[in-house]
């Protein structure tokens, strides 16, 4: 039985409220883009989202990016390969389906040992010249060439890999690149790791972002966090790309002293309260299957860490990942080299050593490779979907003037590169290496039983004198009982069984918890093995809040400002407004806004006063550093969530809204109205002017899609308590808090989603 830490030695059972979904009466137009509603859902549930591939990164077809640049800039570009220097250049995207142009961008060389091959690898800024602008949610394009591998499909497989085993990694696709009309061959398209990135995945951009290079060891220094500042070359080893100006380096060294100096009966707790150590065992399993040395593991190189502001952990982002399935400098079979023994013998790399020599986290991580190789990629299936990408780009790599260039290939070594060896570096073909590693890998698993995994723990207070505590669990067996171990102002143990509500995301809802109370928390597994685990090692605290809740209101906004009203730098800026409908004035400063009501502390307004009546307007630009009143986080216009929460993270107030039009405002009817409207004359710092309500297209409140379904699984718009019933009245299905129906086993025919606070929806199946 395992029991980290655990504090609670006896446990009654106590009665438990489900949650019920609230009406939220007086809603107009709340309707929530599909990515906006799946985003959410995720974030809630789990540990990040995953974007769809959208237009950007479709990999059905292969889109054609122009770039038209100066010619004698251009030459000046490769004449100097180690420059960063971005020039002006135009920037077309073309994938049949969405044609669009952005200018000017920024556009220089990337990469390493790339910017001194034939076929050179490049970067698109697209807010390099033009202050925020994005193009499907992304500032930063990467142009791989992939000189190094004849198949040019070696990364894309590996990203899809891991983001089949729910790692948050990057989207890519092949492109065909054009410069100043000439065609410069297949590239990969791999998106940027950066703020937007991070946003995208765990909800939050606020934290440090590190991008570690070579030697990027982990290897402990000293207590300084400034030590870790080392450089190699020009840059840093361990680079901040985020809060530069801030440039600390304490949540990093924290981590770094952990991993090296954790006494080993502590170190998978103190090693939770800081690193999201589960989801970082998938990384390994994902690396060693796909032989990807230049990584941390055996290069020390290609990753970042970002500290992830909702969980106080840090997280793991596998980079650059062209150097794997088979490619080799080293003369080792990465086919058949020890899963338990993968690092250079004789150099540090604590971070895998620590945690694959650690006898629980070392049964853990054999589940992830062996639920990887067995379970989540099926060998047989991935060569039927690469051998059909394949044939999709093998035109595109034909007429490739630059991929002869660097290693003399020609198109028939394009095309046997996937079958076998082409020589020197490419010691296996694509697929040989799959079914290989896959039966080293079968050979080397230790025969073990895991103890349950518990991870993505979080708590929130509810209006209604609740508490709603979610977890995910993973276990080997089945979860015979996750329950929530608690105690209120330090008294009587008490036990809430928490529900699973999807795919291994359990929660429940403690009510009659009044804000003055102090409740002290773990999360508890047995499964089916009656292995126990209880995490987090010290029970988590959810302080009581102090004073009573004003009536603050987020009162109006706009997300997409292009004419309104512009900052004091003449930016038009995303905004929000606060209105103060108390009866005291109220100190902002003891108050956060945020984009994520998962991340509530997010953002703390500053030490100003709001009086009476009063209205205070912020910025929503993602750069605190201009301003007071410059929030770190932007506003979508494709829809998403805003929030007031006091110090102790209780809601003070919480909107949710759907797509916005540009220069139209989404507020309160009027003054702290509980009904939310569109504003076709926005009032931002004054008050709400319910005669320019835009009253067009009311929305309906609850929406299926894809209708008619075209897969397993059918989304919808906001979360619900649903019941789905088909064409004979007879219920196939239901759940509590749910965003998507699992459609796999249903019948084709029509169908009603019913949601309890009334809406419905019907969609069909063909």
């Amino acid at each position: 039985m395992q029991t980290y830490g655990k504090l609670f030695k006896k446990a009654r059972s106590t009665p438990i409220k489900q949650y019920l979904y609230k009406k939220n009466t007086g809603m107009k137009k709340i309707l929530c883009s599909w990515i906006l509603s799946l985003f959410i859902a995720q974030l809630m549930l789990a540990q990040g989202f995953f974007p769809e591939n959208g237009p950007l990164y479709i990999d059905t077809v292969v889109p054609r990016i122009d770039i038209t640049v100066d010619p004698d800039t251009l030459t000046w570009i490769y004449e100097n390969p180690e420059s960063e220097t971005e020039f002006h250049a135009m920037f077309v995207f073309n994938n049949g389906t969405v044609l669009d142009t952005i200018n000017p961008v920024g556009f220089r060389l990337r990469g390493n040992t790339s910017r001194y091959s034939a076929k050179k690898s490049f970067k698109v800024s697209l807010n390099t010249f033009l202050k925020g602008e994005k193009y499907y949610g992304v500032e930063k394009i990467n142009l791989n060439g992939e000189h190094n591998d004849p198949t040019i499909m070696r990364s894309k497989v590996m990203w899809d890999i891991l983001r089949k085993f729910n790692i948050p990694a990057p989207r890519a696709n092949h492109v065909r690149l054009y410069i100043n009309g000439n065609y410069h061959g297949l590239y990969i398209n791999v998106e940027h790791v950066d703020e937007e990135f991070v946003l995208t995945r765990f909800g939050n951009n606020d934290g440090n972002l590190f991008k570690c290079l070579y030697p990027a060891d982990l290897d402990y220094i000293s207590s300084n966090p400034n030590d870790y500042k080392l450089e190699a070359g020009d840059r840093r080893v361990y680079e901040l790309k985020t809060n530069e100006e801030a440039d600390d380096y304490t949540d990093l060294y924290n981590l770094i002293n952990i991993v090296n100096n954790a006494d080993e009966n502590h170190l998978i707790c103190q090693l939770d309260e800081v690193f999201n150590t589960y989801d970082y065992l998938k990384v390994m399993a994902a690396d060693l299957y796909c032989g990807d040395w230049d990584g941390y593991i055996y290069n020390k190189n290609n990753y970042y860490i970002y500290h992830n502001t909702t969980t106080g952990k840090m997280e793991f982002i596998p980079y650059d990942v062209d150097n794997t399935f088979g490619i080799d400098w080293f003369n080792i079979d990465w086919t058949t080299r020890d899963i338990y023994n993968w690092q250079p013998e004789g150099e540090p790399r604590p971070l895998y050593t620590r945690l694959v020599d650690n006898p629980e986290l070392r049964k853990q991580f054999t589940f992830y490779a062996d639920e990887l190789i067995n379970r989540a990629v099926n060998i047989d299936s991935l060569i039927q979907s690469i051998e059909i990408r394949k044939n999709m780009i093998a035109p595109y790599v034909a007429n490739d003037p630059f991929y002869p260039l660097d290693y003399g290939y020609s198109y028939d070594d394009f095309l046997r590169s996937y079958n076998e060896s082409t020589g020197a570096h490419v010691k296996k073909g694509l697929y040989p290496y799959l079914n290989e590693r896959a039966t080293s890998m079968n050979v080397q698993l230790e025969s073990t039983s895991m103890a349950p995994v518990i991870k993505y723990i979080r708590h929130k207070r509810e209006a209604g004198q609740q508490i709603r505590i979610t977890a995910f669990v993973d276990v080997q067996t089945v979860a015979e009982m996750v329950a929530v171990l608690y105690s209120l102002n330090d008294g009587e143990i008490q036990q809430a069984e928490m529900v699973n509500e999807e795919n291994g995301n359990y929660a429940v809802t403690l009510t009659d918890i009044s804000e003055e109370t102090k409740v002290s928390y773990q999360v508890s597994v047995t499964d089916g093995l009656e292995q126990e685990q209880i995490l987090p090692c010290e029970a988590r605290i959810i302080n009581p809040a102090t004073g009573d809740t004003p009536l603050l209101f987020i009162n109006e906004l706009m997300a997409d400002n292009a004419h309104v009203i512009a900052d004091e730098y003449g930016v038009f800026s995303d905004w929000l407004e606060v209105y103060n409908g108390d009866s005291e004035p109220v100190f902002l400063g003891d108050y956060f806004l945020t984009d994520n009501l998962d991340s509530p502390n997010k953002w703390q307004m500053p030490d100003i006063s709001i009086p009476v009546g009063g209205f205070e307007l912020f910025w929503a630009d993602g750069d605190p550093i201009l301003g007071s009143h410059h929030t770190n986080f932007k506003l979508s216009k494709d829809g998403e969530e805003v929030g007031i929460f006091s110090l102790q993270l209780i809601a003070v107030d919480e909107i949710v809204f759907g797509v916005q039009s540009e220069d139209i405002s989404y507020g309160r009817m009027t003054d702290g109205n509980t009904s939310l409207v569109f504003f076709t004359t926005s009032t931002p710092g004054s008050t709400n002017n319910p005669s320019s309500i835009d009253e067009t297209d009311d929305l309906p409140q609850l929406i299926a899609y894809p209708n008619p379904a075209t897969g397993e699984v059918v989304n919808l718009n906001r979360k619900i308590n649903a019941r789905v019933f088909n064409s004979s009245g007879k219920m196939m299905f239901s759940g509590s808090r749910i965003s998507s129906i699992d459609i796999g086993k249903f019948a084709p025919g029509l169908y009603v989603v019913v949601s309890e606070d009334g809406a419905r929806v019907k969609f069909m199946i063909y």
